[in-house]
């Protein structure tokens, strides 16, 4: 009964073990603060957007970060950098007072795609000057005010509208598919311990 009691507890230990390291690496990174944060009012432009996630982010083409005005001008400029689970994006001199959309998209650590916004408020103008019209393309699936803005810059550049937005969609999806579930890793554990517990208690028998 010793041997059946120490095999036992050795399987629900591999259980509990393998449980805890699939459903980390499993999850996919989420924002927990942000420079500037979520409807932060400020009297002093920001010089750079800085997001701090839960896990390292992964360095890859697919990271994004832009900045949409009042007046829909795309105010990021520069690199995005990635240090670990902090993602930066300069900025150049912010313009008009009002509300700023900060879009995002970053690889996360299990690989697939996070999208999101931060939306602030600029009460007081600053020093850059606005174009009056948008000038790449707002991460984020196209949520916020720039939608029709992205689909005029779309016919002008011959490509249907939604065009890309589907193509991203079926390769997020791809990727969504293509790893494996938690539930399957816990389901082969849950088998593993089950025809270990029925070997253990034939064995168990037979000794008696």
């Amino acid at each position: 009964m010793r041997r059946l009691a120490a095999l036992v507890t050795a399987l629900a230990v591999a259980l509990v073990g393998l449980a805890v390291t699939a459903l980390p690496a499993s999850a996919h990174n989420v924002l927990i603060s942000s420079a500037p944060a979520e409807g932060d009012e400020l009297d002093t432009a920001p010089t750079e957007v800085v997001l701090t996630f839960d896990q390292p982010v992964q360095e890859a083409d697919v990271n994004e970060v832009a900045l949409t005005g009042p007046q829909g001008d795309q105010w990021a400029e520069g690199t995005v950098t990635v240090d670990g689970d902090t993602v930066t994006a300069p900025l150049r001199p912010l313009g008009p007072a009002g509300e700023y959309v900060v879009g995002y998209r970053i690889l996360s650590a299990d690989g697939h795609p996070v999208s999101d916004e931060i939306r602030f408020t600029l009460t007081a103008p600053g020093p850059g000057e606005a174009s009056g019209a948008p000038d790449t393309e707002v991460p984020g699936a196209g949520q916020g005010d720039s939608g029709d803005s992205g689909a005029e810059q779309q016919q002008q550049d011959g490509a249907a509208p939604g065009e890309d937005g589907a193509e991203q969609d079926r390769t997020a999806s791809e990727d969504d598919s293509g790893g494996v579930p938690v539930w399957v890793w816990l389901a082969g554990a849950a088998v593993l311990l089950v025809a270990g517990l029925v070997v253990a208690l034939r064995m168990g028998r037979s000794e008696d």
